[in-house]
């Protein structure tokens, strides 16, 4: 199958992925994910395959996540009645994730340089997740009037304490060594032993005994794991249910000089205070939700704020305009009614279907 952007190609026993649209940091389209979601079908069904893999073939990005622009024109373009939403991409996209959340072949993800949003959808929800150096993940959803979506309101939550609640609400980037830490990545390899990775799967060898020859989960235990020093901290002040209790706590604690809260605070406070609110309790039911139902409650959200004003504001403020100050509707969290967060999360007419 040849479609832009990306690369489909059996090489022995593998079958390997190759995001190829550097220019756009591999943000995936529509396009692409139904390819992605096909092959992997096909791949599934053909015993030649042993195992599949995805890398990506620029060194500066894995994937920054879906095509935010095609969204927000397309989003635009319906709101003036040119079109429907474009929700036929998250239903690509979530299933695609769920498919390789659940593929029952080994899976494995090359991640270096930029893994964000469904970057993070396509290696995340695989078996193995290999990090080279230079990986930087982050799910950045809320600066932009979204939501952490691709499946990420059931592992976020099942990170360490209260780290994934962390990154959820302020969109931290972090790097290899948290990465590691928190079990968003199982090993660790330089790039330059992905070939070799690839040529050992391609030749028919078990992906653990691959994985045990050419990446560990050591190396990255050999640099310091910044999240690990700040756990104890993050676990009592994210720990709260409602987003009013964590602010209070980390302003105190940045007062008392922590510097992360600070930073916490800082970049909550650029975000939109309705995202906020609901990425929180996506963060608290998704630790009782299986994937399936995580992705079913994450279409109903995002299917929501696509109609509404806080996604194409949050878009044009970082991305178009690039002026950085977006005026949210609600403009604070004082003056969003909590009541009309409920109706976020209430069954859809047309719900997400995933197979």
């Amino acid at each position: 199958m040849t479609t832009p952007g990306i690369r489909f190609d059996r090489v022995g026993r593998l079958g390997l992925v190759t995001l190829d649209r550097p220019e756009a940091l591999n943000a995936l389209t529509r396009t692409m994910f139904d390819a992605f979601s096909q092959t992997l079908g096909a791949w599934e069904r053909d015993e030649r395959v042993l195992h599949v893999a995805v890398r990506s073939s620029s060194p500066k990005a894995f994937c920054s996540g879906g095509d935010i622009r095609m969204l927000y024109n397309e989003g635009l373009a319906a709101k003036r009645g040119e079109g429907p939403l474009p929700l036929s991409l998250f239903e690509a996209e979530y299933r695609l994730n769920h498919r390789i959340r659940t593929y029952p072949k080994p899976y494995l993800a090359l991640v270096d340089g930029i893994a964000m949003g469904g970057g993070a959808g396509i290696s995340i929800n695989g078996r193995y997740r290999v990090a080279g150096p230079n990986i930087r993940f982050a799910m950045p959803e809320v600066a932009i009037g979204l939501v952490p979506d691709i499946g990420s309101s059931h592992f976020l939550p099942r990170l360490p304490g209260e780290i994934g609640t962390y990154l959820a609400l302020t969109g931290t980037r972090i790097g290899r060594a948290d990465c590691l830490y928190c079990g968003l990545s199982t090993h660790a390899a330089d790039p330059a032993r992905f070939d070799a990775i690839l040529d050992a799967l391609a030749g028919g060898e078990a992906a653990e005994a691959v994985l045990a020859r050419h990446a560990d989960t050591s190396e990255g235990e050999a640099e310091p794991a910044p999240l690990a020093a700040e756990r104890d901290r993050i676990d009592t002040a994210f720990a709260h249910d409602d987003l009013a209790s964590i602010l209070s706590h980390l302003e105190f604690a940045g007062f008392e000089g922590w510097s992360l809260a600070g930073e916490a605070v800082q970049a909550m406070s650029r975000a939109s205070p309705t995202s906020l609110l609901i990425t929180l309790r996506q963060m608290r039911e998704g630790r009782m939700l299986s994937h399936a139902d995580c992705l079913r409650m994450e279409y109903r959200i995002v299917a929501r704020l696509l109609g509404e004003h806080d996604f194409y504001e949050g878009v044009r403020a970082q991305i178009v305009d690039k002026d950085r100050n977006p005026a949210w509707r609600p403009a604070s969290l004082a003056q969003v009614d909590p009541g009309t967060i409920d109706r976020y999360f209430a069954p859809l007419d047309r719900e997400l279907t995933l197979s």
